[in-house]
């Protein structure tokens, strides 16, 4: 279940989220009409700030939907339930043909486009490889794999044997489909929704470092969003940039990874090699109009590098902005389409 907690905004809000993103949300104290839900999903949390005018009536349903929108997103797509859609799903014999819901069907056709476009640098199959390196739920001591249990893990890593027909999924070949790397997204997008059909018209949704915004702040004030600096040991500001009705999410590797005799390894696992990423690309961050999608993309940009991933957010006409370290510090690569969020120069 979800525990949540609803307060008025009483001074200014500072989000800080899982891996590289999050929200400046100054001047709440100036609105008296600001509301915060919060608690724990997913194996993270969620964050909510709204403004507008609701008594305790209106609040309360815009509670209720929020739990239910996100308690619905996790009873289909949770790896960790046993009952849940997906892990049925998993649980069902190769080449069995087996109906989801409308919403999960959503997500894995999503996830297989994002997988042709970024020729496969974005695998909702690779996690046989991630708990491999130690990195999935069945968590071992840091050691680097040999070569065999490498490409035996890779027999089980392939999107393309994943066939939607409808909502209908078959699998062509024993595989493993962890949607953890999109289905986050898809949950703000949820309660996005959600708070839509209420008539909500200015909010920020953020889930384990996903956000979504809509409207404005008080006084048409942008809401302004903080991509961090790419450096392990502290959190700084690299970047700030403001959102309307926009998504944006961040994936790097600068927190999360194991060294052994003198060498880093990523936790980030790209799923054609079965292998973390080698390239000095260490944070993307995408813009889009849907939080399912730039959860994704931010993921295949970050394993295809800063040249193909680059390369890809122009041919796709995507917005993305990459922070790449060299011997001299960092470099900021901005995507065409990224430009207009960029106020200032860096």
């Amino acid at each position: 279940m979800i525990g949540s907690q609803r307060r008025r905004a009483t001074g200014p809000i500072l989000l800080g989220l899982a891996l590289l993103l999050f929200a400046l949300l100054a001047g709440c104290e100036r609105d008296p009409q600001s509301y915060r839900l919060e608690g724990p999903i997913f194996g993270t949390g969620f964050h909510i700030t709204f403004y507008g005018d609701y008594d305790d009536d209106q609040l309360a349903d815009i509670e209720r939907s929020v739990k239910a929108a996100l308690d619905r997103v996790d009873h289909l797509m949770s790896t960790y339930k046993p009952d849940s859609e997906l892990s049925r799903f998993n649980q069902a014999p190769v080449g069995e043909p087996f109906q989801l819901s409308p919403q999960t069907a959503e997500v894995v056709r999503e996830a297989i486009r994002i997988g042709d476009i970024s020729d496969g640098a974005f695998d909702v199959t690779v996690g046989a490889a991630v708990n491999l390196w130690g990195f999935g739920p069945d968590k071992h001591p840091d050691r680097v794999p040999g070569d065999d249990a490498i490409a035996k893990a890779l027999q089980e890593v392939d999107y393309q044997a994943l066939k939607l027909d409808g909502n209908t999924l078959t699998k062509t070949k024993p595989v493993y489909v962890d949607l953890s790397g999109i289905a986050k997204g898809y949950g703000v997008d949820a309660v996005a929704r959600a708070l839509d059909a209420l008539g909500v018209q200015r909010y920020l949704v953020e889930v384990g470092g996903e956000i979504r915004t809509r409207g404005s702040k008080p006084g048409d004030e942008p809401w302004r969003i903080a991509v961090e600096k790419p450096i392990s040991n502290e959190r700084s500001v690299q970047r700030i940039i403001e959102l309307d009705d926009s998504a944006v999410a961040t994936s790097g590797d600068y927190r999360n990874y194991f060294e052994s005799d003198g060498k880093r390894y990523s936790h980030t696992i790209d799923p054609r090699t079965g292998r973390p990423i080698q390239h000095h690309l260490v944070s993307v961050t995408v813009i889009t109009s849907d939080c399912m999608t730039a959860d994704a993309l931010a993921t295949a940009v970050e394993v295809m590098g800063p040249d193909a991933g680059y390369a890809m957010a122009e041919r796709e006409n995507l917005a993305v902005y990459l922070v790449v370290k060299t011997p001299d510090g960092f470099e900021t690569r901005a995507s065409t389409a990224f430009q207009r969020y960029l106020k200032d120069s860096d």
